[in-house]
């Protein structure tokens, strides 16, 4: 892989099918990052109200269990707001229509080749923090 990681970052992997989220995670590591995997939103949470670091979410959009991408990663960055993004969608229709996402998240269709996810990863970590947009007071 041309794309590696400079630090070993920690990237926390949201995946709720379990042979994607093996693979994706050994993937990942192969790249030198760390990862902490969760399989669903409510999971990722928890781990995030721990003292583990964490340098980028790489979730899931559309996820079984009551909590979609977007309302993990709206509860995430009111736990860390500096948190960096990556979204991931299987679904087609989630490629080229907004449904509510923040258009500062990057988003990377599945299926994806390892080359892709490297250099996804690598340019969301190394862009300027990205936070949350807040609400005008009038």
């Amino acid at each position: 892989m041309e794309v590696s990681s400079d630090g070993g970052e920690t990237i926390l992997m949201v995946e709720d099918d379990e042979l994607v989220r093996v693979s994706v995670k050994a993937l990942i590591e192969s790249l030198g990052y760390r990862v902490v995997s969760a399989r669903n939103g409510r999971e990722a949470l928890e781990i995030m109200r721990q003292d583990t670091p964490i340098d980028l979410l790489f979730t899931d959009i559309v996820m079984p269990g009551g909590m979609q991408g977007p309302q993990l990663v709206a509860e995430a960055r009111r736990l860390r707001p500096e948190l960096k993004v990556l979204y991931t969608s299987g679904h087609p229709e989630y490629s080229t229509l907004p449904h509510g996402l923040d258009p500062g998240i990057e988003q990377l269709n599945k299926p994806y080749e390892p080359q892709e996810l490297a250099a996804k990863l690598r340019g969301v970590l190394d862009s300027p923090v990205a936070y949350p947009r807040t609400r005008r007071v009038h």
